[in-house]
């Protein structure tokens, strides 16, 4: 991606939204772009049994109840906007949709150049993130869109992202789009290191091809050779990310469809329950 324009950030009524849209308001205001935080959340009539949810008395309950997310997510957002400054919140803009949200913001998303999305919280577990989005809202939306997606840890996310950048490196189409969409933010990084796997069947290194169209683009990075991968990528770069301090981690998404379903692969589910930092992840 040679620069990034439009972002959608996913806006709902959890805690973590904030930091969401601050983050977004943020990378807006750096990169001349426009933020666009989309309320979608999963409606009632999807979250309760037609036998109750159409019965008169849970209808004015219902409603109250989309009325009550609705305004402590509008109030999270003019909370960013106070937070960022003039400047950055005039590139924050507002959306609303009642539909599907994984539907509604994967339809939004085809046209946006870079998606803002929270990790789901692992400790929550699925019938609490049901309240707002499947569980699988962000394994969806990134493989369903094919849009980068900047992902947000729900502990905390850091103010600056991207100073100290880590890119996690296997030559697959996944690496390859992820390392491309995330050129924007690599090229304003202070550091840029670089994990690598090479498992090419021929034993091909792609370390120096890799460091030429890197520098071809401004980005000076520092490459770590690992040989072939393991079971265990995902931990591994969180644990190296953290030794170095890096505040952003840049890797491929990998998954598939399986009875209507999206599995992530190992490395790509173990960070999204663990990670520690911002990732970039493109599908």
């Amino acid at each position: 991606m040679s620069a990034i324009r439009s972002i959608l950030v996913h806006a709902d009524a959890s805690a973590p939204c904030g930091a969401r849209l601050q983050a977004a308001a943020r990378l807006a205001e750096q990169h001349a772009a426009t933020a666009t935080a989309l309320f979608a959340v999963m409606p009632s009539l999807l979250m309760y049994p037609f036998t109750i949810a159409y019965t008169p008395e849970a209808v004015p309950l219902m409603r109250e109840f989309e009325a009550d997310r609705c305004n402590r997510a509008s109030k999270l957002f003019d909370q960013a906007r106070a937070e960022v400054g003039a400047a950055a919140a005039s590139k924050l803009l507002w959306a609303e949709t009642t539909e599907e949200p994984v539907r509604a913001f994967t339809r939004r998303a085809f046209c946006t150049d870079l998606l803002v999305l929270g990790q789901p919280d692992p400790a929550a577990g699925s019938a609490s993130t049901a309240a707002d989005v499947p569980a699988d809202f962000v394994a969806s939306v990134l493989i369903g869109s094919g849009k980068p997606a900047l992902v947000l840890p729900y502990v905390a996310a850091p103010e600056v992202i991207g100073s100290v950048a880590l890119v996690a490196w296997k030559a697959s189409r996944e690496s390859a789009r992820a390392l491309a969409a995330a050129l924007p933010l690599l090229q304003r990084a202070g550091q840029v290191h670089v994990a690598m796997w090479d498992d090419d069947s021929e034993g091909a290194d792609s370390g120096p091809g890799l460091e030429a169209w890197l520098a071809s683009h401004a980005v000076q990075a520092t490459l770590h050779r690992n040989g072939k991968a393991t079971a265990d990528i995902g931990q591994y770069l969180l644990s190296m990310a953290s030794d170095l301090g890096a505040d952003l981690l840049v890797m491929g998404c990998y998954g598939h469809s399986r009875s209507r379903e999206w599995v992530l692969g190992g490395a790509t589910r173990s960070v999204l329950a663990s990670m520690t930092l911002p990732v970039l992840m493109s599908h």
